[in-house]
């Protein structure tokens, strides 16, 4: 007995509205009535749902989850292995999305709890589990996530970091 195997590279939605210059990456999914904006990035396994918005020069890791009804503004970065939810209390049908504001940054292997806002400019420390909303220009870290310090701060160690040999 044979079996054919069929490799489909990526799915992507004839109902998605796909911007200028995207690129998604191998074995990507992306949704019905998912809207992405121009200049955007998906990398490889990412799996972005029904009804997701994707803001402009945006850029979305590998093996990323993006469930239905998350909204992600322009200049965003979600890290590899990043999990969003849409279910505060699974398995409902009731469902409320996750907000990425403008700028944000989301570390690699951070889990978003549904309903939360990530305020614009801030910073989610990778491997964080966030349940609060964050607030605009601050790095959040930790199991559950706190404020760790400003974006200011962030911003020198980054420049620290850049600088350093």
């Amino acid at each position: 007995m044979a079996f054919v195997i069929k490799l489909v590279d990526n799915f992507i939605s004839e109902k998605a509205k796909i911007g200028e210059n995207v690129k998604i990456w191998h074995f990507a999914y992306v949704g019905d009535d998912t809207e992405i904006g121009n200049n955007v990035k998906i990398g490889s396994l990412a799996h972005v749902d029904y009804d997701v918005k994707i803001g402009n020069n945006t850029m979305i890791e590998g093996l990323v989850y993006i469930p239905p009804l998350t909204r992600i503004g322009n200049n965003v970065f979600v890290g590899p292995s990043v999990s969003l939810t849409n279910d505060p209390f699974p398995p409902s049908e009731k469902l409320i999305g996750v907000t990425i504001k403008d700028n944000a940054i989301i570390g690699s292997r951070a889990v978003i709890k549904a309903g939360v806002t990530v305020g614009e400019n801030s910073v989610v420390a990778m491997g964080a589990v966030v349940t609060k909303d964050v607030p605009a220009n601050t790095v959040v870290g930790g199991v559950p996530a706190k404020v760790m310090y400003s974006k200011e701060e962030y911003d020198k160690k980054q420049l620290d970091w850049k600088n350093s040999n």
